[in-house]
């Protein structure tokens, strides 16, 4: 019998964007960086992303790919309520589409041991979970967490008080052998209290009864009791360990109203299972605190998550040094916990408030001036930094006359880059070789130019690659009688090669009805300015690029 394949349906789901890979452009006036280093495992190269975070992660993801331990995020609800910093009124089905195309890309940035964790409440969570079985997979579902996020109030409820949230777990993939070590989280004060006995190396235990009824496969041992009495008891433990146990201190008799029995020491482990019910890692009432310490305004943002809610995440899915993604950073919870953690981040936020609370709070973070939240469990006194890149404008635009050229607001730097990303290449220009801009593989590589090259230019670089080395060429134009001569040479042309590749001077993809993108026709490429005399003669068609720069 077949299985059938559950999908989720909707309208416009088979409409998909065709993302620009942008680069990104670094800020250095709002990038921050501790004076001094506070300790040895500071972590600078953290990255706060402002722009539209579709676009965000699209232009991530070349250079992040599989990289990404743990990914926390907490997406508008689409509640129907109008948020001071975000519209969250979304027709149902849009908000599943731009959803899915957020998280397709998430999952392509993920480790193969890594986990998404997403924020919702009971308006889509159920509509999400199926949609994220299609994307991540049932197999990689961990399930989900409840969180508490409010004590008493709601009597105004019509039914009844919705006292928690949502947060959906995936792995992005479940293989045992991804994931080689249990995931625990710090003890609570609670759990520390069982722990009442010290040995004499200061590990914490307590004394629990050895033999219990219900034993799987137990094994019946008849032991003499300290009175000469026989006692029969059921354990899993053999007699020798027993009997081991007994000269060693570690397992005694302990004599109750019910007669003799044996107890042995259980020590306090590394550390504890997450529950899934989380009532003790702070409420909306808390994050509303965190916010006054922070900004002096207990509304200076709305419904953000405390900090020990992110914490008991990144405990339980991360270790120091892995890398942490929020791509809908809000006020910036998730990135401050992670650097007080010693986890390393990338956030991305579209709002304005990506400059006036996230920076002022990582700030704060980063001086050691924020006490609240995770700093006192994790130990944190400040250090480290951060870059503030923002999102490049789009490579092509119209110029006056309707056609697509190469945005003059690119230089040649920039343009490379561009050309890289575009093309599948990491950026990484040689110092010796002017030809090589960046490489596909250990023997595939590009050269981006704005010139019209020559014959005997591609002569001489196509000797300089060599054989058993190939180069992919991105040129404004060449001319060459016979360029199938250079076996080791790909040549394209700008912009013509690249006019239909994505969606160009798309700027916003957000999760707001009002900024959806448009379903366009295909862009049709532009009648030759000029007759080309010669096949072989290859000439730019579509004014200058960049004028006189080369």
């Amino acid at each position: 019998m077949s299985k059938t394949k559950l999908e989720l349906t909707w309208i416009g789901k088979d409409k998909r964007p065709r993302l620009e890979p942008r680069i990104l452009l670094e800020d250095p006036s709002k990038s921050y960086h501790a004076t001094s280093k506070v300790s040895d495992n500071d972590i600078f190269d953290n990255k706060l992303i402002f722009g539209d975070n579709l676009l965000a992660l699209k232009a991530l993801e070349r250079e992040y790919a599989g990289k990404v331990k743990c990914i926390f995020i907490d997406p508008p609800y689409n509640t129907g309520s109008a948020f001071a910093h975000y519209d969250d009124g979304l027709e149902h089905s849009i908000w599943l589409g731009l959803m899915r195309d957020r998280l397709e890309l998430l999952k392509s940035l993920l480790s193969e041991n890594g986990s998404i964790w997403i924020s919702l409440d009971n308006n889509e969570v159920h509509y999400l979970k199926v949609l994220c079985d299609e994307i991540f997979g049932r197999a990689n579902y961990l399930g989900d967490l409840i969180w508490k996020k409010r004590k008493g109030g709601g009597n105004d409820s019509q039914f009844f008080a919705i006292d928690h949230d949502y947060i959906l777990g995936y792995l992005k993939n479940s293989d045992k052998k991804h994931h080689t070590q249990k995931w625990r989280v710090p003890q609570s004060e609670e759990y520390l209290k069982r722990y009442k006995e010290t040995d004499e190396n200061d590990n914490r235990y307590y004394w629990d009864t050895l033999a219990r009824n219900g034993l799987k496969n137990p094994i019946p041992i008849e032991l003499k009791a300290p009175d000469g009495s026989i006692i029969t008891l059921n354990s899993q433990k053999g007699r020798d360990t027993i009997e081991t146990g007994l000269k060693t201190g570690h397992i005694k008799f302990t004599h109750t109203k019910n007669g003799w029995t044996l107890h042995h020491r259980v020590y306090m482990p590394e550390g504890q299972v997450l529950r899934s019910i989380l009532d003790q890692v702070g409420t909306n009432k808390d994050s509303s605190d965190e916010m006054e310490q922070i900004f002096g305004n207990k509304k200076a943002f709305d419904y953000p998550k405390p900090e020990n809610l992110i914490g008991s995440i990144l405990n339980l899915a991360t270790n120091p040094g892995d890398l942490v993604l929020d791509s809908f950073a809000g006020s910036g919870t998730t990135g401050a916990v992670a650097h007080k953690m010693g986890r390393r981040w990338i956030m991305v936020e579209l709002g304005e408030h990506c400059d006036t609370h996230i920076i002022p709070r990582l700030k704060k973070v980063i001086d050691g001036e924020d006490k609240g939240g995770v700093t006192e469990s994790t130990g944190w006194q400040g250090g480290g930094g951060f870059r503030y890149y923002k999102l490049a404008p789009s490579l092509m635009k119209k110029d006056q006359w309707d056609n697509w050229v190469i945005n003059p607001e690119y230089n040649q730097e920039m343009l490379v880059e561009a050309m890289c990303k575009l093309e599948g290449y990491t950026y990484t220009p040689s110092e010796t070789e002017y030809w090589n801009h960046g490489k596909g593989s250990e023997t595939d590589f590009i050269y981006v130019t704005t010139q019209t090259l020559t014959d005997q230019q591609l002569q001489a670089i196509s000797e300089e690659v060599g054989e058993g080395r190939t180069l992919l060429i991105i040129a404004s134009a060449w001319r060459s009688k016979n360029i199938d001569r250079f076996t080791n040479l790909t040549l394209k042309k700008i912009p013509n090669s690249i006019i239909k590749a994505c969606e160009w001077g798309h700027d916003d993809y957000s999760l707001n009805v009002q900024n959806l993108p448009m379903s366009e026709p295909d862009i049709e490429e532009k009648p030759k300015a000029k007759k080309v005399k010669n096949t072989q003669e290859q000439s730019q068609v579509t004014g200058d690029l960049f004028g006189d720069q080369t």
